[in-house]
């Protein structure tokens, strides 16, 4: 097998996120350094209007991070294009959001208990919803269920870690337009049989910003997740 770059690679998708992105690129370096591992970050400014490239751009000579600034795709080719890119540079690939609603200081207890395992997930404590978000978590899980015998808690977080050798061949089955690529990955997990342990994640609203999704928004996106569900689990059979 060969030997990868590092022994793991952050994705971070960012949108409008100035106010939010620089304390949560250093909360996550001085995480990964106290843990004395290899890593790098890989960061993917997603076509944002405000002063996000302006942050990330103090960050540009640092060699641990690398700053992806594309045309905006949506969050779930975002993401998707981050995985690829991980799990060729490191032995294992976590993806967290850019809001910091999921923090850094919790990440060692995912680091220490990835052996053994293929993935580590973890599953929001003290997260408050509107009755639309509860709505959505819960038909997630359920087509999850469904389609795939998945029983995970979370399907969706932002906060999960995967060996990229098992990664790799679930995301080259998904297309790159999916919307929420990581209820899929949590699908596939399960349905192929990988080895998932779940942990707890505290759950900290955002102090700056408001999520790019409002409740009609996600709902109407929710609609077409569905149906790329069915499509993508085909290829899981």
């Amino acid at each position: 097998m060969e030997k990868k770059l590092a022994d793991l690679a952050v994705v971070i998708p960012v949108y409008n996120e100035e106010k939010n992105i620089e304390d949560c690129i250093e909360s996550w370096m001085r995480a990964l350094t106290d843990l004395g591992v290899n890593y790098r970050l890989i960061v993917l400014n997603d076509g944002s209007r405000d002063a996000t490239k302006h942050v990330l751009d103090k960050f540009s000579h640092m060699k641990s991070l690398y700053i992806v600034d594309k045309d905006n795709e949506g969050h779930g080719p975002t993401i998707l294009r981050g995985y690829h890119q991980a799990s060729e540079e490191a032995e294992w690939v976590f993806q967290v959001d850019s809001d910091n609603e999921l923090p850094a200081g919790t990440f060692h207890t995912f680091w220490n208990a990835r052996h053994e395992k293929s993935a580590v997930l973890g599953f929001r404590v003290g997260r408050e919803q509107s009755f639309v978000r509860r709505s959505i978590s819960r038909i997630a899980r359920i087509c999850t269920r469904l389609f795939y015998s998945c029983r995970l808690k979370d399907v969706n977080i932002p906060y999960r870690l995967i060996r990229s050798d098992v990664l790799g061949p679930i995301i080259a089955l998904i297309p790159d337009d999916t919307f929420a690529p990581n209820v899929a990955i949590s699908g596939a997990l399960a349905k192929t049989g990988a080895a998932i342990g779940e942990l707890p994640v505290p759950f900290e609203p955002r102090t700056h910003g408001v999520a790019s999704l409002n409740d009609f928004s996600a709902f109407t996106n929710a609609v077409r997740s569905f149906f790329q569900l069915v499509r993508i689990c085909r290829s899981f059979a």
